[in-house]
């Protein structure tokens, strides 16, 4: 079996992609987001499109310059679906767009909804009303007069519904039929009926015009009350956008600027980078900068969930969007616009939003065939009921309702047809693919928006489908188990080596000290920083190194005064032919037993110290592998040190040998995650399957810092990267920890387990409430229970699905902490 390479560990052989993103209004179920999807893929040059039910966003892919978003947009306006391309914040100086902001578009919506649900109410109050009896007639004659309740019907579909058959007759003609389409056909057919039943009484049919306005009034109430959960599982998402700074304070005299300069306030998006902006006690950050005067505190639990301010000082780094606490400070722009670390989250998280999880897939087939296949069940039920139903089971009434439901009209005469139509009507009405598309992209919306809130960046649900498969966690050691902070515990020189070449002053450890410090300036390696730091702690001077080489996970090298001095592990000395003695050999043996990392000094061609370092655990280092294998997970190491330095660190952590892969450079780590993909896991029998082993393909999450394990992270089935304040850990990992904590990856896990089980409850109640219903609606309980879904109460379960999914995704945020 051959492990396909993910393509984004070589993107040179991939043309260049552009994203298109799109806000699209009118999409009422996942039928609606199948028809978007179809006119988006049918355009020339998209690759691929995706569209969001929840968000109503459609994310395009397609090759650099190959489709006009305007276009696209048009698209999808001609056919009923309102469209309009997301742009870019000051693309164009004093650009004025036509077109309606989003969320505003959203209120309108809301507004409409809210005043259609009112009217609606009304109409259902005085249409109910004759159901009382006398009560109603003694207060208002007319409730009991047949024309007044055809007049109620005409104006509920003439005003709160006519939104609804509007768009139900345009997915009927685009051939893409959707959830207004069958309830449209549903309230036209039962008032039609009735408006035959009342203009030619001898045909001894029944009205029943209390049926379309009952089925309106309760589509309405579950379409505002699923609007209003949708706006709740949002809320996360629409802070994380208010977080964005609208206004920079200019200082126009860098040269000159001091706590208390002039400023001039300008749009953040006009913000150039090398721009120097004033920040007061209380403002947002309105850019990435570093701070060049002043001090302060800063709040940056939008970032990282922490609450705790973080001291800022001359030389810091500071993220827009962050709110500054106690002091004036003064930065100088580094990032702008969407390069900042706000924009980049913002993006990746409506990105995650959009993609969706594999086991999606089956929802999304159903949908697209689901108002068909409803329509089909609809006529068969008519086609079974007028022919042999009502001829079978001839004690069958449904005057208004059935008679056991208390709603019949026994001096009506019983007529098949219409008991027959008002079960195709049920039918047409209590199928549900709203819930079908909501299931989903709710579950996805309120956790990734969680997570962001956290500090947790999970890049969707395809990611939060392979974290609840996971087997293996596999951890990076240096900086990522470790703080990253090594110090330099052993600086030992060989006496066997003699002299050698080695001229640099009198022969003993701080000389060692000051050339292995001249070399490793050349490089930014953790253990380089260890030895600068510790010959800067003993004030050594550091003679100047030229001609530096560099082989990752292998060693360093550099000519000081005239000498070619190497820096490195066994493998390197050995790839330039330099011989190590046995006493050199045994104690370096024994450094590394002790967890400490051996770095070879050789002058020349002769071997001549040793320097020891040592890299502490995280604190949350142990507590989080114990969580971890509580999960059921196994927890490995890998390392680019000896096996003997791994082993060390092992050990600490409870882990067994045979969970360590050390000596393993950056450039092999890829190999190491597919090998660990791949690898053989025996039946579950035991001895009772006689040893027989089966090829799998094991889940696998690495845990990096996001730049030397980059390629791992990408080789991974889920890359979790710590974030390390570069594009890197962004762009290729699958999970980004903002807080740079360890014990987030549990809580990434964690998360992602509870939103994906929302995710499977959700499409199990979608499927759950159309098996159900539907036959309920049909009449298949009636032979033996004497039970069948009047249209009306068909309606109110439809709506009460749709609801219950949304708000079944909404609950996350109280179970995230106990998955």
């Amino acid at each position: 079996m051959q492990l396909v390479p993910k393509t984004k560990l070589a993107p040179e052989f991939d043309p260049i992609l552009e994203k298109i993103i799109l806000d699209v209004g009118g999409m009422k179920c996942a039928g609606c987001v199948n028809a978007v999807e179809r006119q988006l893929t049918q355009h020339p040059g998209v690759k691929s499109a995706c569209v969001n039910l929840a968000t109503e966003v459609a994310v395009v892919e397609s090759e650099t310059g190959a489709v006009d978003a305007d276009a696209l947009a048009q698209r999808l306006t001609a056919v009923g679906f309102p469209t309009q391309p997301r742009k870019a914040r000051g693309t164009v100086a004093g650009e004025i767009s036509t077109l309606p902001d989003p969320a505003e578009r959203q209120r309108r919506e809301m507004r409409s909804s809210l005043w259609q649900l009112a009217i609606a109410a009304m109409l259902l109050l005085l249409s109910g009303s004759g159901h009382f009896g006398n009560l109603g007639s003694s207060v208002l004659p007319v409730l009991n007069n047949i024309w007044f309740h055809c007049g109620l019907a005409t104006v509920a579909l003439l005003i709160p519904g006519r939104p609804i058959l509007v768009d139900g007759w345009l997915g009927w003609r685009r051939n893409a039929p959707n959830m207004n389409t069958l309830v449209g056909l549903g309230t036209l057919t039962a008032y039609i009926a009735s408006l035959v039943a009342l203009l030619f009484p001898k045909m001894g049919w029944e009205c029943f015009f209390d049926e379309p306005v009952m089925m309106l009034g309760f589509i309405l109430l579950g379409r505002t009350l699923e609007q209003q959960a949708r706006g709740r599982a949002a809320a996360a998402f629409r802070k994380l956008l208010a977080l964005q700074p609208q206004v920079a304070r200019l200082i126009a005299n860098p040269e000159k600027a001091e706590i208390g300069s002039s400023s001039v306030e300008i749009p953040a998006e006009q913000v150039r980078v090398g721009e120097w902006l004033q920040v007061l006690p209380g403002d947002k950050i309105p850019v990435d900068g570093e701070v060049v005067v002043g001090k302060t505190t800063v709040d940056e639990s939008m970032l990282t969930g922490e609450a705790v301010p973080v001291i800022k000082q001359p030389g810091d780094t500071v993220t827009g969007g962050t709110i500054n606490q106690s002091g004036a400070i003064a930065i100088q722009t580094t990032r702008t616009g969407s390069d900042t670390t706000l924009a980049q989250i913002v993006a990746l998280v409506e990105a995650a939003q959009t993609r969706k999880a594999p086991v999606q897939k089956l929802a999304d087939t159903v949908a697209g065939y689901f108002t068909y296949g409803v329509l089909t069940a609809s006529v068969l039920t008519f086609v079974f009921w007028y022919f042999f139903g009502t001829h079978i089971w001839t004690d069958v009434s449904m005057s208004g309702g059935m008679e056991m439901m208390g709603h019949a009209t026994h001096e009506t005469p019983r007529s098949p047809l219409l008991i027959s139509l008002k079960l195709a009507i049920a039918v047409m009405v209590v199928a549900c693919p709203c819930a079908l598309g909501l299931a989903t992209p709710t579950a996805i919306l309120v956790g990734t928006a969680m997570g962001a809130e956290r500090g947790l960046l999970i890049k969707g649900g395809d990611v939060l489908e392979k974290v609840h498969q996971l087997d293996t966690v596999v951890f990076d050691k240096t900086g990522t188990l470790t703080t990253g902070n090594p110090i330099v515990t052993d600086c030992l020189l060989i006496e066997e080596s003699g002299t050698g070449d080695w001229e640099l002053g009198t022969r003993n450890s701080q000389s060692l000290l000051q050339l292995a410090a001249a070399v490793e300036s050349g490089t930014h390696h953790p253990l380089a920083k260890a030895i600068q730091q510790e010959a800067q702690e003993q004030q050594l001077s550091i003679p100047e190194a030229v001609d530096f080489h560099t082989e990752p996970g292998l060693g360093v090298s550099a000519v000081v005064e005239g000498k070619v001095v190497l820096l490195g592990n066994w493998e390197w000395l050995s790839w330039h032919g330099i011989a190590i003695n046995e006493t050199a050999q045994q104690v370096a043996q024994d450094l590394a037993t002790d967890g400490k990392t051996v770095v070879c000094v050789a002058v020349g061609a002769t071997l001549t110290g040793l320097i020891a370092v040592s890299d502490t655990l995280r604190p949350d280092a142990q507590s989080t592998v114990d969580k971890l294998r509580q999960m059921g997970l196994r927890v490995m190491l890998l390392s680019g040190d000896r096996k003997e330095a791994a082993n060390a660190i092992a050990k600490q952590l409870g882990l067994d040998s045979t969970d360590v892969i050390a000596g393993v450079p950056p450039a092999k780590k890829a190999a190491a995650i597919q090998s660990l993909q791949l690898e053989a896991t025996r039946g579950q029998g035991g001895q009772g399957d006689k040893g027989t082993k089966k090829t799998a393909h094991l889940v696998v999450a690495m845990v990096g810092d996001g730049i030397n394990d980059a390629p791992a992270l990408s080789q991974a089935d889920v890359g979790i990267a710590l974030h390390s304040g570069t594009d890197v850990a962004m762009e290729t990992a699958e999970i980004v920890l903002m807080r740079d904590r360890l014990n987030d990856v549990v809580e990434s896990i964690q998360l992602s387990r509870a939103t994906f089980n929302k995710i499977r409850q959700n499409l199990f109640w979608a499927f759950a409430y159309n098996t159900v219903g539907i036959p309920l609606a049909a009449g298949v309980l009636f032979p033996s229970l004497g039970f069948v879904l009047n249209p009306s109460g068909a309606a109110a379960l439809m709506a009460f699905s749709s609801v219950s999914v949304v708000t079944n995704s909404i609950l996350l945020r109280r179970l995230a902490h106990h998955p």
